[in-house]
C-alpha cells in the first residue's frame, strides 16, 4: 500500500489553503445606490476577491414575503471587483428594502438597505416633492500618498450629517477623490485611488441609502488642472464609468457628460475637463465645453419642458472673476452660452459648481430676462481656503461666501404652476448657514 508523509510545513501550507478557499468573499465597499428610474434601479458592490453578487429586494410596504431576486454577476479583477447589479423588478413610486448576497450568503450590515423608484405622475398628479444634495471636494486621507505635513482631509462626518439629512439622492461636484503622484500614471494607481476612497467606512451607510449621481473635476480626472491634452484622460473614464451609477453617457467614449430627471427636474451633467483648452493657451475663442459639449447643452436646454433646468459644472460659470479655472478665463464660449440662452429664450436655468474650496452663492442680472444663478458648494472634507479678494464682486450673493467643509441641501416642492427651489448651505456638522429660495415663475 502507498502512503504518503507530509512534513509539517507541508500541512500547514495545505491548511492554509483549504481555510482559504473556505473563507467566503467579502464586501470591499458600497452597496451603493446609481441611478434610479421607475422601471429600474442600479445597485453598485465592490467585493475583496472574485465573487457571485446578487441583490434580493421587496416593497418595504410588504410583508416581505414576496422577494424579487436580481441576476447574478461574477467580479472579477479587471474591472476591479466591481458589479453592477439591476434591480429591473420594480413598480414606480416604491420604496424597497434589499439584502446583498455574495456566493450564495447573505451579507449582514449594522444599518439598513433601502432603495426607491421614481413616481409616474405626468398627467397624472402634480410633480412630486423631494430633495436632494450637492457638494465636491472630498479629499481622503491616506499617509503613504499624502504630501508631508498636517493631514489635507478631515471633518468626515459630514456623510453621516448627510445620511440624517435624508435626501433623496446626492449629486457629486467633482473633486470626489483626488488622484495623487501615485495614482495617475497608471490604471494600477487609478484603480487604488478610486477603491481607497470609496472603501471609506464612515461614508458606507450614506452610500447605501442615497442614489448618487456624479460629475468629475481636475483631481479626479488627472493632475491639477488637467485638460484636453491629458495623455491618460482614456482610463480615468473607464474608472469614473466603473465606480458611479449614472444612467448615460452622451458621447461614446469621450467625456462624462450626460444627463438625468427627478420629478419634473433636469440635470445636465457638464465635462470641463475633457475639450478643455490648457488655461495658459493665448487664444481668446479657446474651448471650455468645446463646441460638441456645447451645442449639444444648448439643444437639450432647448428641449427641456423642466421648470428648473440644473446644469452642472465643476467650475464657476457666473462669477466674472478671472481667477482660477472659472469659466469667465474662457470669454468668448461664456459669452456664446450667456448669448444663446437669451436668444433661444431659455427660461429655469441654474449652475451648480465646485472646485473652489469656498461655498458662495451668485446672480447674474441680465437686461430684458430673469437673473441666472450659480451655486457654488465647496468642499466637503479636503481643507477650505482663503476668500480671493476678485469674488467680492456685484454678482456675488451678499452673505452668502462661506470658507467651511459643507454641502447644500435642495428642495423642490409646490404644485405644477409653482415650484420652488429651496437651497441650504449646512456645514459638516448641520449647522445651516444660509437659505435661498428661487421660484420658477420668476426663471421665465
Amino acid at each position: 500500500m502507498n502512503r504518503k508523509f507530509y512534513t509539517k510545513s507541508t500541512l500547514i501550507l495545505l491548511f492554509a489553503l483549504f481555510l482559504s478557499a473556505s473563507i467566503s468573499a467579502q464586501i470591499k465597499s458600497g452597496p451603493m445606490l446609481g441611478y434610479s428610474e421607475m422601471k429600474e434601479v442600479l445597485v453598485w458592490v465592490q467585493t475583496e476577491k472574485a465573487a457571485k453578487v446578487e441583490i434580493k429586494y421587496w416593497d418595504k410596504e410588504s410583508d416581505g414575503k414576496t422577494k424579487f431576486t436580481s441576476d447574478a454577476v461574477l467580479t472579477e479583477k479587471k474591472s476591479g471587483f466591481i458589479a453592477k447589479i439591476i434591480a429591473d423588478q420594480v413598480s414606480m413610486s416604491k420604496k424597497y428594502t434589499y439584502e446583498v448576497w455574495l456566493d450564495g450568503k447573505k451579507i449582514n450590515f449594522d444599518y439598513p438597505l433601502e432603495f426607491q423608484t421614481q413616481k409616474l405622475w405626468q398627467f397624472r398628479t402634480d410633480p412630486p416633492s423631494f430633495s436632494f444634495v450637492f457638494g465636491s471636494c472630498n479629499y481622503i486621507n491616506e499617509e503613504a500618498t499624502d504630501r508631508p505635513g498636517r493631514p489635507y482631509g478631515g471633518a468626515d462626518e459630514i456623510y453621516k450629517t448627510i445620511y440624517d439629512a435624508k435626501p433623496d439622492f446626492m449629486l457629486w461636484g467633482g473633486d470626489n477623490f483626488y488622484y495623487r503622484e501615485a495614482d495617475w500614471n497608471t490604471r494600477t494607481g487609478m484603480m487604488h485611488r478610486n477603491t481607497h476612497s470609496r472603501s471609506v467606512k464612515s461614508i458606507q451607510p450614506l452610500l447605501a441609502n442615497t442614489h448618487h449621481y456624479a460629475i468629475w473635476d481636475d483631481h479626479d480626472y488627472g493632475p491639477n488642472d488637467s485638460d484636453r491634452s491629458w495623455v491618460n484622460k482614456h482610463t480615468t473614464l473607464e474608472m469614473f464609468k466603473l465606480f458611479w451609477g449614472n444612467p448615460n453617457f452622451t458621447f461614446p467614449n469621450e467625456a462624462m457628460t450626460g444627463q438625468f430627471q427627478w420629478g419634473d427636474v433636469e440635470f445636465f451633467l457638464m465635462d470641463d475637463r475633457w475639450f478643455k483648452a490648457p488655461n495658459g493657451l493665448e487664444d481668446a475663442t479657446k474651448d471650455y465645453w468645446g463646441q460638441k459639449q456645447m451645442n449639444w447643452l444648448l439643444d437639450a436646454l432647448t428641449t427641456s419642458k423642466a421648470p428648473f433646468k440644473i446644469v452642472v459644472n465643476g467650475g464657476q460659470v457666473l462669477n466674472p472673476a478671472k481667477i482660477f479655472e472659472n469659466m469667465s478665463n474662457y470669454e468668448a464660449e461664456r459669452n456664446q452660452l450667456l448669448a444663446e440662452l437669451q436668444k433661444r429664450k431659455i427660461g429655469g436655468v441654474i449652475f451648480l459648481s465646485g472646485d473652489r474650496h469656498t461655498s458662495s452663492f451668485w446672480k447674474l442680472d441680465r437686461p430684458g430676462t430673469y437673473p441666472l444663478y450659480d451655486l457654488t458648494v465647496s468642499p466637503f472634507t479636503a481643507g477650505p481656503a482663503d476668500v480671493h479678494a476678485l469674488d467680492k464682486n456685484s454678482v456675488l450673493v451678499p452673505g452668502t461666501m462661506t470658507a467651511k467643509r459643507a454641502f447644500s441641501k435642495l428642495s423642490v416642492s409646490g404644485d405644477a404652476k409653482n415650484r420652488e427651489l429651496k437651497i441650504q448651505l449646512f456645514d459638516h456638522t448641520g449647522v445651516e448657514l444660509w437659505n435661498q429660495i428661487l421660484k420658477a415663475n420668476d426663471l421665465k
